[in-house]
């Protein structure tokens, strides 16, 4: 059984125990993946929570462009977006700036292959800090998300989206495939970055506030209805968003309503259901309380 560290309080200094809680020492070069969030946003991970885990473990913000239209979809325009969101204050990766890589997929569900930012061959530990909230696509983003779409290239994002169908992101929206093989294929491209970097040099954080239905890459998102949850630690990433999508369905806050059925309308359990089956982690958790 997993153990996921939980605490209520969500603050910088909240983080930084709930990550020594892991006793995870992790090596070299370390990228931590989070999301910059889309111009117009606001529910993104703020500089002031993170900034001091980022300056103990001397780490990198990482990221990559987006495949949908919008401020994100180059450099340029992307590092914009990260100077207006107090993002230029850390070391910021933007992993494709430079070119792309591909990972092989082996006995997955739909791809054979994941593409991602060059740069991620700098790093040899990764944090996964994601913001847990809805998602339009996905029913909520999370860890699994944050590291199989977050680290894909924009072609890379289009082969997770359309279940490898397609790489080109302006085919992306005319080749949708059915829902699980989305999920599922999201799964795939987690398989790949635990195997490229290493299982052991892997650590997940999902914050669980601002729980908006919509992820935020939306630049509009809908208010979020229900209160903060807390923070969630685990080095097992299926049993991390396990642990989170239960919070959420378990709460007593009558306004989780919308984001419960969002979740369960595109079967979001799902991409945690696939991940487990691929070897990634289990369903199976305790929660461990930090005070």
């Amino acid at each position: 059984m997993s153990k996921v560290y939980f605490t209520n309080k969500i603050t910088s200094e909240s983080l930084m125990k709930i990550f020594d809680a892991l006793n995870i020492d992790l090596k070299g070069k370390i990228g931590i993946k989070i999301s910059s969030g889309e111009l117009g946003g606001h529910n993104y991970l703020k500089p002031e929570l993170i900034k001091d885990l980022v300056n103990k473990l001397n780490g990198t913000l990482i990221e990559c462009c987006t495949a949908y239209e919008g401020k994100r979809t180059n450099p340029t325009d992307h590092y914009k977006v990260i100077k207006a969101h107090g993002f230029d204050k850390f070391d910021f990766d933007l992993m494709d700036e430079k070119g792309e890589f591909t990972l092989k997929i082996n006995n997955g569900y739909h791809l054979k292959e994941n593409i991602v930012g060059e740069n991620l061959k700098k790093y040899q530990s990764l944090v996964i800090l994601s913001h847990f909230k809805g998602h339009a696509m996905g029913g909520f983003g999370g860890a699994l998300k944050n590291m199989s779409i977050g680290i894909a290239s924009p072609k890379g994002k289009a082969n997770i989206h359309t279940a490898g169908k397609v790489k080109d992101p302006s085919t992306l929206w005319d080749n949708l495939p059915k829902q699980d093989d989305f999920l599922e294929s999201m799964a795939d491209a987690c398989k790949s970055i635990i195997e490229y970097i290493g299982k052991e040099n892997i650590v997940y954080i999902n914050v669980a506030n601002n729980l908006s239905i919509d992820c935020d890459c939306d630049s509009n998102p809908e208010e979020p209805k229900m209160q903060d949850i807390g923070i969630f630690a685990s080095i097992d990433p299926v049993a991390l968003d396990q642990a989170c999508y239960d919070a959420v369905i378990n709460s007593k806050d009558e306004g989780k309503k919308d984001l419960v059925n969002r979740m369960i309308s595109l079967h979001a359990i799902h991409t945690v259901e696939a991940s487990e089956q691929l070897e990634l982690g289990s369903r199976k958790y305790e929660i461990i309380n930090i005070d």
